[in-house]
């Protein structure tokens, strides 16, 4: 998916990393930095551990699935160990960013809620967020695993 905007490297880099708002509220630890962990959920549905392998200012963010739950799929192991990567790439007055989930494959049980859910969060939501400084992520809802947070050992942000 790539997103192309009048406004700056910085500004998408920044929205990027800032992931509470445009994903979900309820983001558990750090996106911002090179090891930084976050945890990722939405009601009993989907949740998932995230860190950040690479970050290079106002050009990329890659992000590596280290752990990752759906209440919908069979198989468990679906989006573990895949990356999610965000290049941003300025030319002249406009810049794209390139929104690639590298290892969500079609033969996923999830790829179409997924795709689908990406192209939401990533084509209107976070496209918000650095167009207007207004993203539209999932709101708190209550209900967050704890049990998770501790098992992966993250501090509140």
């Amino acid at each position: 998916m790539t997103i192309t905007t009048s406004k700056s490297a910085e500004v998408v880099f920044n929205a990027i990393i800032n992931v509470a708002n445009w994903w979900s509220q309820e983001i558990t630890g750090k996106s911002q930095n090179v090891d930084d962990e976050f945890f990722y959920h939405y009601r009993d549905v989907h949740s998932c551990h995230i860190r950040i392998v690479e970050s290079i200012a106002n050009k990329k963010v890659v992000w590596l699935v280290l752990d990752n739950f759906f209440r919908f799929t069979n198989d468990e192991t679906e989006w573990k160990g895949t990356t999610v990567v965000f290049d941003i790439e300025q030319q002249q007055d406009k810049t794209i960013l390139h929104f690639t989930h590298v290892g969500l494959v079609p033969e996923y049980e999830c790829y179409n809620a997924c795709k689908d859910g990406w192209t939401n969060f990533i084509g209107d939501s976070l496209r918000s967020l650095i167009e207007t400084g207004q993203g539209k992520p999932n709101p708190i809802e209550g209900g967050f695993n704890e049990e998770n947070v501790k098992k992966w050992n993250l501090q509140q942000s």
